[in-house]
């Protein structure tokens, strides 16, 4: 491991540990940061800018006015986390936070409350999806961009990504796979007329945007789109189409289930393990060079 990647990983650790107090207890002290740097104080609120990686896009007009009479009435009980701007002085760039500075200027504030941090863009980028990703604010969409942002700009792998929000392995992997859908798929997810679950399930069909036309249209379920991808080419597990194809699949026994589910997990894949004592196959289902492009990569890294 060289020098920057040691260095990489210590900060990834120290975040981790130190997560807890950067966002909720401010008056803890996180691992990697001097108590001095994060002392609460006041500043014009338009000293703030917004994070241009922040995943969370969407702010409801709903939500704001809510936090916003909350501010009125008690006004910020929680300090916005940021970092300064380089080579400005007296600006700051939110890391956490952003719904609450929005909210204090709807409620007319001229101060709020910071604590300031120094860290990367990685890690800040990581702060603010862990705060999402906790609080729940993140459409689905934003949560699989940021997590693909995490990996693309700042090479973390899945692994990485899963220990950082708390999630499994196999949630990270699969909520990334929802950037390969259409421009338009996406737009529905983020708009919140397709859940994650329905998202997931046009990963598999032919025509994604079709079948998500059709899902909105229809007021389609998720096990209905699940269906609807099926049909367009994907078999579903259990149907008899599937249990033809897979020698003895309906007498599988539970290890080897399992094991599929294992296997199927960590690549985000239908996986088929069809054992014969003492050999056996394992057979993995791609829908197109992308996702075969990803498997490859895994087995050439040793991942």
């Amino acid at each position: 491991m060289s020098p920057r990647e040691a260095a990489m990983a210590e900060e990834r650790s120290r975040l981790g540990r130190g997560l807890a107090s950067l966002i909720g207890d401010v008056g803890g002290e996180a691992a990697h940061v001097e108590r001095p740097a994060r002392t609460p104080r006041k500043v014009p609120i338009e000293f703030l800018k917004a994070n241009p990686r922040n995943p969370r896009r969407t702010f409801a007009d709903t939500e704001l006015d809510e936090l916003s009479a909350s501010i009125k009435q008690h006004g910020v009980i929680q300090p916005i986390v940021v970092r300064a701007v380089k080579g400005a002085a007296d600006r700051f760039e939110i890391i956490a936070g952003e719904r609450r500075w929005r909210a204090s200027q709807r409620a007319g504030l001229h101060e709020v409350p910071i604590v300031t941090l120094e860290v990367t863009d990685s890690a800040a980028l990581e702060i603010a999806i862990i705060e999402n990703v906790q609080r729940a604010d993140l459409n689905a969409m934003e949560e699989a961009q940021g997590y693909h942002a995490l990996a693309t700009s700042y090479n973390h792998s899945a692994d990485d990504i899963a220990k950082l929000v708390g999630k499994s392995r196999s949630h990270v992997a699969n909520t990334m796979r929802l950037t390969k859908l259409p421009e338009s798929v996406q737009v529905l997810i983020a708009e919140g007329k397709l859940s994650a679950g329905h998202a997931r399930a046009l990963i598999n069909a032919k025509d994604p945007a079709a079948a998500a036309k059709q899902a909105v249209e229809q007021g389609l379920s998720v096990r209905q789109v699940e269906a609807l991808s099926h049909e367009a080419g994907v078999p579903a597990r259990g149907t008899p189409k599937a249990r033809g194809k897979a020698s003895g699949a309906d007498k599988k026994d539970a290890d080897t289930l399992a094991l599929e589910k294992r296997i199927s997990d960590a690549l985000g894949l239908k996986v088929s393990v069809d054992h014969r004592d003492p050999g056996g196959t394992v057979q993995i289902a791609y829908r197109d060079l992308d996702q075969l492009d990803e498997i490859l990569r895994r087995l050439e890294s040793g991942r």
